[in-house]
């Protein structure tokens, strides 16, 4: 069994990581950063989210993505999953306030449906799947690339002032933190690639450690401005509930959906796990230039649901692995579960 399959280990249904993302909001309640120290820890966390989307530029192969250009109708159907119809999805769920969410975690709800795809929990279920591996690994870069751009277009035109509006400040924020260092990352590429491939295991680190201070920070301004006295036992298990019919009505969707356009069954597998997915990595650092010092509550839905996302595709992925149907895709004349991601795609949880 592929070594992807450890993504969730079998006696352990959460992620580590998932594990230290809430040890550090725990952290976050207990010893909020405020005073001196917030604005410290503010700045080094605006520094950690131009660093993110630099590696992000600097990892994403452009080769890569010409390569996959011949699978436009797949691209184009999870771009649309991802940027129309979790969209439409989260606008309808409008109806639910305040009887079921309350404002706050209904923005929140509506932001985790604007952030793009995930790139590589995609593949590992993609791969686990017996999928195609190429496809997702090509779907899930068009939509971060896509998801610079459009998340915040989105968030500012569905969000308007609860995203803070869409001033020419927030604007130039958007651009300097994250456009400018993912386009000096993909201009630099070519001299600094073949470094990332070999350190990947330290850049793996890099990455997942400004999370976490992204989430420390977003969680310690939530604690020292008391937005927590607003959540309930009981709206979190309503929330809950509400993104367990979200994930459920994206998975059939796109399954179902891929099957009657007339994918074939590795083509559908890519599909349904990159256009129902969401990516904490490019959310939380959005969510932090985007919503300022609400959000905490904004990443709150989108902290649920990428954990209920991982669970569920898990399962999904390793009953897929079993289907008795031709593993051949004919339009490739080579069993899909043989293409492996090129250097640099490796598993993360966050993504």
């Amino acid at each position: 069994m592929s070594r992807r399959t450890t993504l969730l280990p079998s006696w352990l249904p959460i992620d580590p990581y998932i594990l230290a993302l809430h040890g550090t909001v725990g952290l976050a309640a207990l010893l909020p950063a405020s005073g001196a120290a917030a604005d410290l820890v503010g700045g080094v966390s605006t520094g950690a989210i131009a660093l993110l989307f630099f590696l992000y530029g600097v990892r994403l192969s452009t080769r890569d993505a010409l390569d996959g250009l011949r699978h436009w109708r797949l691209h184009l159907m999870v771009l649309i999953c991802t940027f129309a119809v979790f969209p439409l999805l989260g606008l309808a769920a409008k109806g639910l306030v305040p009887a079921v969410l309350t404002p706050p975690l209904y923005s929140g709800l509506l932001f985790l449906c604007l952030v793009p795809s995930t790139i590589q929990s995609s593949i590992a279920f993609t791969s686990v799947a017996r999928g195609n591996v190429p496809a997702a690994i090509c779907a899930g870069s068009f939509s971060s690339l896509a998801g610079i751009v459009l998340t915040p277009l989105l968030a500012a035109a569905l969000l308007g002032g609860s995203a803070g509006g869409f001033s020419a400040d927030s604007l130039l924020k958007i651009v300097f933190q994250l456009l400018v260092p993912f386009l000096a990352g993909q201009f630099l590429r070519r001299w600094i690639g073949s470094f990332l491939v070999r350190h990947k295991k330290v850049l793996g680190h890099v990455d997942r450690g400004s999370i976490l201070l992204v989430v420390y920070t977003a969680f310690s301004q939530g604690m020292v401005q008391g937005i927590w006295s607003q959540v309930t036992p009981a709206r979190l298990a309503l929330l809950l509930a509400v993104e367990a019919v979200l994930l459920a009505v994206m998975l059939s969707l796109t399954w179902y959906g891929a099957k009657r356009l007339g994918f074939d069954r590795a083509d559908r597998v890519a599909i349904q796990f990159a256009g129902s997915k969401k990516s904490l990595a490019a959310g939380l650092p959005m969510a932090s230039v985007l919503f300022g010092a609400h959000a905490s509550l904004a990443v709150l839905p989108l902290m649920l649901f990428h954990q209920m996302q991982l669970m569920v595709c898990a399962v999904i992925a390793r009953r897929r692995a079993k289907d008795p149907e031709d593993r051949t895709d004919p339009s490739r004349g080579a069993p899909p579960q043989r293409e492996t991601p090129r250097a640099g795609s490796t598993v993360s949880a966050t993504r």
